[in-house]
């Protein structure tokens, strides 16, 4: 990976003894690794452990209201793969508020005037709002509310999806994974983000695997098979996958092999489109509430002087975010950053709007941006940048905010839940530190605050971009445990 060359520069918040110490040691010129350069003695060793190259790390760690302990390369804007998405939900959180919610909505002319058959007059119009955590069962509960309403007979659907612009991508164009939910498109109208689950239920007798797909949309089937093992289970089934288009239906091929013992196990798959799947969805649902549907679903607009007749609030976005980070979901990113984007600018919100209603509320924080590349908001990106200087600012702020309980609630809890589950369980930093990961090929980071024995608290950037990037975790571990150890 070609990455941007080195801008002049230093820590504004570092202290002069700092610099001084920092220069000295960098003037014995111990071995030239970065990790050489004002570590300690324990974590350069981890450092050099790793055989990264010298250049390859950007480092910032800073007691919170304190002085810098450490800074490398602090001012290199580099990838940051999903660490990103601590800047989406950072800036979505202050710039929107926590109780800020979306609304899905059902609107008619005339303010739905439905005849002694329940046949509605004119179109349905449904107005996206943007919710990046829809459920199917939210979709059924509001056509069940145009149910209750006397509503059964529906000449068409027309979906607005105006709140946001021409957004959409190819879920392949990435890595080629056109298949994998964290490769799926944004869009305003999106429902169980996008994907269909394919259940896989043992055949204990019969020795093989009985295959469903949920929600069991009409033109989706699934071909293949998977092959059956007496073996003691090694772990959740990996199988493959294909997606294929023939005619008019979607042909989901499996393949592979998953052991009996495992039990009855899901994967989840891109199939469709986000129009093409809310389009099928809704046809089915409103199907089994008894409905009908004439010319089926349509792209459009509200008209003006429709009335709204039901309505779904989303959960808030202080709830919102929590999804985002913990679990590190990229097209909810996306579209959170959208979302901003619509607020700050207005309907047809496109990435770049997005990206410049955060930059602007860093702006209005006084965080240093320079060097900053936001682009899709969730860090799945070659071309997205951030400085670990930067992002410590942010988190800086972050924490002198009313907003900081529901930002650093947001995040994993080591050795506890989300993306660090099964990391740092074994040492010091079980439970002391809220962290946010970034993984991608060439890339890894990590962020967040670590809370010390002695009660204070740090701020940690950790950002490495190189082919050999994945060696950089035992020396990130072992400096979130020395800094819980504190």
């Amino acid at each position: 990976m070609t990455l941007p060359p080195s801008r002049p520069g230093s820590d504004r918040h570092a202290s002069r003894w700092f610099r001084r110490a920092a220069a000295c040691l960098l003037a014995v010129g111990l071995s030239g690794a970065a990790g050489a350069q004002g570590l300690p003695a324990e974590l350069n060793q981890a450092w050099r452990a790793t055989r990264l190259p010298a250049g390859a790390m950007s480092l910032f760690v800073q007691e919170v209201g304190g002085p810098v302990l450490m800074s490398v390369n602090a001012a290199e804007p580099r990838n940051p793969a999903s660490v990103m998405k601590m800047v989406t939900t950072w800036t979505a959180l202050s710039g929107l508020g926590p109780d800020y919610t979306w609304r899905t909505a059902f609107y008619a002319r005339g303010g739905g005037q439905v005849d002694e058959y329940g046949t509605l007059a004119g179109p349905l119009y449904l107005k996206a709002g943007g919710d990046p955590f829809m459920s199917v069962e939210d979709l059924w509960g509001l056509l069940r509310q145009l149910r209750l309403r006397g509503v059964k007979n529906l000449s068409e659907v027309v979906v607005d999806r105006t709140l946001f612009g021409p957004v959409a991508v190819d879920p392949g164009e990435f890595d080629g994974a056109a298949d994998r939910p964290y490769n799926a498109s944004p869009d305003a109208m999106m429902v169980g983000l996008g994907a269909v689950r394919l259940v896989f239920q043992p055949d204990a007798q019969a020795h093989r695997w009985v295959p469903m797909i949920d929600p069991p949309v009409q033109g989706v089937r699934i071909e293949g098979d998977i092959k059956w093992s007496n073996a003691v289970c090694p772990g959740s089934p990996s199988i493959g996958t294909q997606v294929v288009r023939t005619g008019r239906d979607i042909v989901i091929q499996v393949s592979g092999t998953a052991a009996g013992s495992c039990g009855e196990f899901s994967v989840y798959r891109l199939a469709l489109s986000q129009p093409e799947y809310f389009s099928a969805l809704f046809q089915m649902l409103w199907k089994e509430l008894g409905g009908t549907l004439g010319k089926g679903v349509q792209a459009g607009k509200v008209p003006a002087g429709a009335r709204q007749m039901v309505w779904h609030d989303s959960e808030s976005l202080g709830d919102t975010i929590r999804h985002i980070n913990k679990k590190s979901n990229n097209v909810m990113a996306r579209t959170l950053l959208l979302t901003l984007g619509a607020e700050k600018f207005g309907p047809g919100a496109t990435p770049s709007t997005g990206a410049s209603a955060a930059l602007g509320v860093l702006k209005a924080q006084q965080v240093d941006t320079r060097g900053w590349v936001i682009d899709n908001g969730a860090g799945l990106s070659r071309t997205g940048r951030l400085t670990a200087v930067g992002l410590a600012g942010m988190l800086d702020a972050a924490w002198r905010s009313p907003l900081m309980p529901e930002f650093i609630s947001s995040l994993a809890i080591s050795g506890v839940d989300g993306t660090v589950k099964r990391r740092l369980r074994n040492g010091d930093a079980k439970g002391m530190a809220h962290l946010k990961t970034g993984t991608l090929r060439d890339v890894r980071a990590l962020a967040g605050y670590v809370l010390g024995a002695s009660g204070k608290r740090y701020i940690l950037v950790s950002i490495v971009n190189d082919e050999r990037s994945a060696a950089v975790r035992s020396f990130d571990d072992a400096l979130v445990n020395w800094l819980a150890a504190r």
